[in-house]
């Protein structure tokens, strides 16, 4: 296709910083250059990932996304009018937008602009996603008024699509596209992972915040009589906590706040098993991250993700203090660290359930290569 062919195609999100739904934008805008001319427009100038040539990036504002809240009202009202203009001036054809404010935003333009095809995209679980009632209240106002002004919905769960259905009113055409991957550079040889150890290395990567819960592993690890070592990879508010929980139980030796780090697959290849402790999820990159790598893998069954990645979304009970041993990986209740203790031990006491699950787990990432992502994400948005 000649380059003065192509459509015009927008992204819009507030910040291509260090998030999930940020990783995503930097994945797809590598294939979409090949088939568009693309915008990514942020909010804010943050940017933690690497953004191809040939994108045409428009930052709406020069300040910095920690503002006070009336001044963030004022830069609402800024960024409709500049994403408006911009959408008739480039002749975007298609806007696609990511995370809750920038979908309401598309909603409004899809209002005022027939012509161009605007679709949404949700990335957290909503019900569980809001940080007040007012912001539940807000959601619930306002999802079914702009929402339902786009031509199309994608999130990285059944679950949330769901949800947005049943209790925000959203009716219009919705998918499902899961988050995509790259194929690391270095897998971790399963077969390595069948000899016993002393001390097996448990590994976990999120932001040091309430959802994801990492404590509950810091208490597993305590109720265990066996040797871990475990990195807690990541920053956030509730670093001094833990590192005074850890002190607490005494586990200096074993349990280490590593901190935020570019190169996570460095500390993932050289572990043993991936723990995912979190309340609630949207998809979680961190896991699928951590099965592409070889990582034999335990999650808490939490909304949304974990079951359809380690069950193929095939429901499961699981009693409290104990596990479940699903298709691809180790499943237990949230905020269970009884159950989280044993399911630990599982691995640390079954060398060929390591090597097992290690497989397992490379073979179920393959489902999630960018490749087949996008090719599923382009289609979605032309047809």
């Amino acid at each position: 296709m000649a380059p003065n062919s192509k459509q015009n195609i927008s992204i819009l999100c507030i910040s291509l910083g260090s998030g999930g739904a940020e990783k995503v934008i930097s994945l797809l805008l590598k294939k979409l250059v090949h088939n568009y001319n693309v915008y990514l427009v942020i909010f804010y100038d943050e940017v933690h990932f690497p953004i191809p040539e040939d994108v045409n990036v428009i930052v709406l504002s020069n300040k910095g996304p920690d503002r006070p809240f009336y001044l963030k009202i004022i830069d609402a009202y800024k960024f409709i009018i500049k994403y408006y203009r911009l959408v008739k001036t480039e002749h975007i054809a298609i806007s696609v937008s990511f995370l809750a404010f920038p979908n309401l935003i598309n909603g409004i333009i899809s209002t005022f602009n027939k012509k161009v095809k605007t679709i949404i995209s949700e990335r957290g679980f909503p019900s569980d996603n809001v940080s007040s009632k007012l912001s539940l209240y807000i959601s619930k106002l306002f999802y079914p008024i702009f929402y339902n002004r786009c031509d199309k919905l994608f999130s990285n769960s059944v679950h949330i699509n769901r949800d947005l259905k049943d209790n925000f009113g959203v009716d219009i055409p919705m998918e499902v596209i899961y988050n995509p991957i790259e194929t690391p550079k270095s897998l971790i040889d399963s077969e390595k992972l069948n000899t016993s150890v002393d001390t097996l290395k448990v590994i976990t990567a999120g932001s040091l915040i309430k959802r994801k819960n990492q404590i509950m592993v810091i208490r597993a690890i305590n109720e265990s009589a066996f040797n871990y070592n475990f990195s807690i990879l990541g920053s956030g508010d509730l670093k001094d906590y833990l590192q005074n929980e850890i002190n607490k139980f005494q586990l200096e030796g074993s349990i280490a706040l590593i901190g935020k780090v570019k190169n996570v697959n460095d500390y993932l290849v050289d572990s043993q098993c991936f723990v995912l402790s979190s309340f609630t999820e949207g998809f979680p990159n961190a896991l699928i991250e951590a099965m592409a790598m070889g990582l034999p893998s335990i999650s808490t069954n939490c909304l949304s993700g974990p079951l359809e990645l380690l069950n193929e979304n095939n429901e499961v009970n699981i009693n409290n203090g104990e596990f479940f041993i699903a298709k691809y990986g180790l499943l237990v209740n949230n905020d269970d660290d009884i159950g989280l203790s044993k399911a630990l031990d599982y691995f640390h006491n079954n060398p060929k359930q390591r090597e097992k699950f290690s497989k397992l787990s490379l073979q179920r990432s393959k489902d999630y290569e960018l490749k087949s992502i996008y090719k599923k994400f382009n289609f979605f948005i032309q047809n």
